[in-house]
């Protein structure tokens, strides 16, 4: 039985003929379909591609601005926070306020802002660190929200390009008495209306990728300035709190129970 089998087998492989491929030249593509460059592909999804393209050129200048404002040198300088302490003396701010404004990052914004307030009560000191923290998140954030609308709107500029290429589409074959019967008038148009979409999609992928990225680098700076203000503010500021005003203090700890990981609580939005 098996014998049999492969003489069928045999038969059937030597009768059949040898089907050689077909070389692009003998393809007849319509040029009008043809895409041998980036400028073409361009050029094919008509003119909505002009407003992808220019969503694509601001998201561009925009993570690379933001990626180059975030970075942690230039947030959380290294040498920042063992300077700051060996100028700031108790009773003398003066030196420590000048040593901050001379660093100009934005962790050093937000300790001159509590430095100002020593000697004040720990709530106090605490309340202008967290607001100085907020404006800090507002500037390390800029630009960010022009990332989410790009996200969200080119891929509806691709759609709309494509129901556009199709409308245009649809109306050459209804307007061309040779359309009957020839599907690749119509396949031809709907082939070039899709660009815009692929378009979009393309911009809007990454764009999105890079915006919750450059989020997530912000949110862990903010994470770092609070792990330091709580420092700051244990080693330099309770201390000169409870001398001032010591029963308030310790009716503060009796109402508010010490809890890990409490901190200062800079939001991030």
């Amino acid at each position: 039985m098996n014998e049999i089998m492969v003489m069928i087998l045999s038969a059937l492989t030597a009768q059949a003929p040898a089907v050689a491929p077909v070389p692009a030249e003998a393809l007849d593509v319509p040029a009008s379909v043809q895409i041998q460059s980036v400028l073409d592909f361009i050029q094919k999804g008509g003119f909505m591609m002009i407003p992808i393209g220019l969503c694509s050129l601001v998201a561009v200048g925009v993570i690379v601005e933001r990626l180059l404002s975030t970075r942690r040198g230039a947030v959380i300088p290294p040498a920042f926070l063992p300077g700051l302490k060996k100028v700031l003396e108790p009773g003398d701010t003066s030196s420590a306020i000048d040593y901050c404004r001379k660093h100009k990052s934005p962790v050093a914004k937000v300790f001159a802002a509590g430095i100002r307030k020593i000697g004040r009560s720990q709530e106090v000191v605490e309340k202008y660190i967290q607001e100085a923290g907020e404006r800090e998140v507002l500037k390390l954030r800029k630009y960010l929200r022009s990332l989410a609308v790009i996200a969200s709107v080119t891929p509806l500029l691709g759609l709309l390009g494509t129901i556009l290429g199709m409308i245009t589409a649809f109306q050459t074959v209804a307007m061309s008495a040779e359309a009957l019967g020839k599907t690749e008038m119509l396949a031809e148009g709907i082939y070039e209306a899709m660009i815009t979409t692929a378009a979009g999609l393309a911009v809007a992928i990454p764009v999105l990728i890079c915006y919750h990225w450059i989020s997530a680098r912000i949110d862990r700076l903010v994470a770092d300035i609070d792990y330091m203000t709580v420092d700051f503010v244990e080693e330099f500021v309770e201390g000169t709190a409870m001398d001032a005003d010591p029963a308030p203090r310790v009716a503060d700890e009796a109402a508010i129970p010490e809890t890990p990981g409490r901190g200062i609580e800079i939001a991030t939005t």
